[in-house]
């Protein structure tokens, strides 16, 4: 079961591991385990006494786990990081890395939700365990949350159209598969259809896996989990999630008001964006945007 095969291709692989600066002795963080791809690096360039802790929520994607004594799983949200790394004992440690993408695997499953191609339960949740899913988010938000959400989260350009035209139209309906949504949503899609789905999905996962709070959370417990000279090394593929790492690396807090001094300094001033040639055979990864910082 290859990662490149049967569950995601890797964005931004080298970029990202080098950015850590890796120590073969280290204790190192991948939260976003997804394909495993960033971890098997991880460990590749680790020597015997090297350690990682991986985190995923998603059940599914452990089924990609490499037979490694020096990889600790957790199956649960990176939200928990500083808890688990206190049950493992482990006070500091010399690098983090997030990729904060949907996995390839994921969006090419049909019962998960998150894909556009398939039919299937309107679920979108990472973690099964979650109780709110996307089905609930369509049937009970009122119109101003949905226009909210899909103009931050989906940046769709009709957000205020189309939060009014679900709101008018989701009486007496249950709207409860990916069809479902698709054949409510026909009327307002505005420009190429796929890319306005894709726009409506993402708000959606953002929403029913609270993303942009779990990010700032992590942000938070990295900085203080982070050895002094530590490497984080974050991947995004939101112009939101981006301007969450920025705003955190450069002030140390996200809003203009707060006064804080940050933990972290920039090592790229511009985030890395993928090479033309990895655009060209994984174009998932046009959107991705790296940023390493390093502990003060």
């Amino acid at each position: 079961m290859t990662e490149q095969g049967f569950y995601h291709t890797t964005v931004l692989l080298h970029e990202a591991t080098e950015g850590l600066a890796i120590k073969p002795d280290g204790i190192y963080v991948d939260v976003t385990f997804g394909g495993g791809g960033h971890s098997r690096e991880i460990l590749r360039q680790l020597g015997p006494a090297g350690r990682l802790i991986a985190f995923d929520q998603d059940e599914d994607a452990w089924r990609n786990k490499p037979d490694d004594s020096r990889l600790i799983p957790v199956t649960e949200n990176f939200k928990y990081l500083r808890r688990f790394l206190r049950l493992h004992g482990i006070g500091e440690v010399d690098g983090i890395l997030a990729d904060l993408g949907v996995s390839s695997y994921q969006f090419d499953t049909g019962d998960r939700g998150f894909s556009i191609r398939f039919d299937g339960p309107l679920d979108m949740r990472m973690n099964k365990r979650g109780e709110l899913t996307a089905a609930d988010v369509i049937r009970t938000y009122t119109e101003q949350q949905l226009h909210k959400m899909f103009e931050e989260y989906g940046e769709v350009r009709n957000s205020k159209q189309l939060a009014k035209h679900i709101a008018d139209n989701r009486k007496g309906m249950k709207i409860n598969t990916i069809a479902g949504l698709k054949a409510m949503l026909a009327p307002v899609i505005k420009g190429n259809p796929n890319k306005y789905l894709a726009q409506v999905f993402q708000a959606l996962r953002i929403e029913v896996n609270d993303e942009m709070e779990v990010l700032k959370d992590l942000l938070q417990q990295a900085a203080l989990s982070l050895k002094q000279g530590g490497r984080l090394s974050v991947i995004s593929f939101h112009s939101g999630e981006d301007r969450i790492v920025k705003q955190f690396v450069k002030r140390g807090v996200w809003s203009e008001e707060e006064e804080s001094k940050p933990l972290l300094r920039a090592i790229n001033a511009k985030p890395i964006e993928p090479t033309a040639e990895e655009q060209k055979h994984n174009p998932r990864s046009r959107s991705a945007r790296l940023r390493i910082a390093e502990k003060i």
